[in-house]
């Protein structure tokens, strides 16, 4: 039993305690990387006036793709270049990122159907995605401002080139607070294989407080480093060491009233311990039925990896988390070199994990609340890098959106008759963000935070012309 902490070891600090109690209070020691927001959230929220009465949806699913899939080899159909396969390109000039391995014009191996009520047509690779096209928003014009991978991961995911700035998700949670105090209110579902481009930086909340960060899970037993109670710690010993801290915590906050930052960081202790029960719940599938684990494609070697996160992904925004991002590791769909061997394996890994979660969603009446995103940071060029492979192209990509208010069955825009550039009602990646914010009920011309002496928000309007985009609503 340790001593009263006004008595013994009245002289013994935080910090000593825990550099001494290290093995016992790892799981504690998340404070800084819990995405739990403190109960004021809500009255933050309102009196800025950043809320708003619109907006059906309570959380986003973001699948990123990393590398920049190519659009018209999946979602944007381009019989043009079947035409001119193999030849010089008809099109005028081509911003060519590796200008020297610069081709003629590649036409797509794979064949085109359409689907549904709606007629979405979609590449023979994604017959999962096939069977929820009446489900989701085709955006075949979407463009952005960069060429390069690191800064236009930074554009979809900041709204800004230079690094350091709040990623969408810190912007969500900021907005809108947490629904569990169980759990963090933003989850990053990393890759068991390694980071994605540009690691941790994806979502980082920079310098809004670290309470707004993403909380990476990991794959396997251990998802949250050291979480778990050492297992050569007596059940009493670690509540004895709770209780300690718990007292030392709330003895320094009566010595420094009114401190938020103190009370934020008693609220996560509290919660990090909280997510020592939670957590393992979550990551229990056993009460998942055979036909659900089936649906998710945990049956198939190919997809059960990616399947398993997106099954949690579910069980994340079931249980109030409002943010949950899925990562591949590195930039898989980068494809320079066999582009058509390259999506073939992906697709493969991808499309029923993805199908399948905006399913099970609507089934259980979460997809009105939930907006699915599928998106990496921009697309591929019409002509061939080198032999097989195609280049990167900012130009012209497409996504796709489910749920959340977004318009079902539904094709916005469109590019070229050669895929390269977004010519008819284009979306760039500060209308996703206003539109986004928009559905979860936020104003992104309002959702702003002061620093560096100016309002700074995930738009920033005035410079960007960000705007909602009405036609992507339902």
């Amino acid at each position: 039993m340790y001593p009263n902490p006004e008595g013994l070891w009245e002289s013994l600090t935080r910090r000593a305690f825990l550099s001494r109690s290290a093995g016992g209070l790892g799981g504690l020691a998340l404070a800084h990387l819990l995405a739990s927001v403190d109960a004021r959230a809500d009255e933050r929220a309102s009196v800025s006036g950043f809320r708003t009465s619109a907006g059906k949806a309570k959380s986003v699913i973001c699948l990123f793709q990393h590398g920049g899939p190519s659009q018209m080899d999946l979602f944007d159909p381009k019989p043009a270049l079947r035409k001119y396969h193999g030849q010089s390109y008809p099109g005028g000039s081509l911003e060519v990122h590796f200008d020297k391995q610069k081709g003629n014009v590649l036409g797509s191996p794979f064949k085109f159907a359409k689907h549904g009520e709606s007629g979405i047509e979609l590449c023979e690779l994604l017959p999962h995605t096939a069977g929820i096209v009446d489900d989701i928003t085709m955006i075949r014009s979407m463009s952005t401002e960069s060429v390069d991978h690191e800064s236009a991961l930074r554009l979809i995911h900041t709204g800004r080139f230079l690094a350091g700035m709040p990623v969408w998700g810190s912007w969500v949670v900021y907005g809108l607070g947490s629904e569990n105090e169980n759990l963090p209110a933003y989850v990053v579902l990393t890759d068991p294989g390694g980071l994605p481009v540009d690691g941790e930086r994806n979502w980082s909340s920079a310098w809004l407080p670290a309470v707004y960060q993403g909380t990476p899970f990991r794959s396997g037993t251990t998802p949250v480093s050291d979480l778990k109670t050492p297992s050569d710690l007596p059940e009493q010993a670690r509540a004895n060491q709770l209780r300690w801290l718990d007292e030392m915590n709330r003895r320094h906050l009566r010595r420094h009233p009114g401190n938020s930052e103190l009370e934020a960081r008693v609220k996560n202790f509290e919660t990090a311990a909280r997510m020592q029960t939670a957590v393992p719940k979550l990551l229990d599938f056993s009460r998942e039925t055979a036909a659900t684990r089936k649906l998710y494609g945990l049956d198939n070697p190919a997809a059960a990896e990616y399947g398993r996160r997106c099954l949690l992904a579910r069980r994340l925004v079931e249980n109030g988390v409002r943010f949950v991002q899925i990562y591949m590791k590195g930039q898989p769909w980068d494809t320079h070199s066999k582009n058509a061997e390259s999506l073939k394996g992906l697709c493969a890994t991808t499309d029923q994990p993805s199908a399948a979660l905006v399913k099970d969603l609507k089934q259980r009446g979460l997809l009105e609340s939930t907006i699915v995103i599928w998106t990496g940071e921009f697309g591929r060029l019409p002509i061939s890098q080198g032999t097989d492979g195609r280049d990167h192209n900012r130009y012209g990509f497409s996504m796709w959106i489910a749920g959340g208010g977004f318009r079902g069955g539904y094709t916005h825009g469109a590019t070229d008759d050669f895929g390269y550039k977004s010519v008819q009602d284009i979306v760039t990646v500060h209308d996703l963000h206003a539109t986004l914010l928009y559905c979860l009920g936020l104003d992104h011309r309002k959702l702003a935070v002061q620093h560096d002496g100016r309002g700074t928000s995930l738009t920033d309007a005035e410079v960007t012309g960000a705007r909602l985009v009405p036609a992507l609503l339902a």
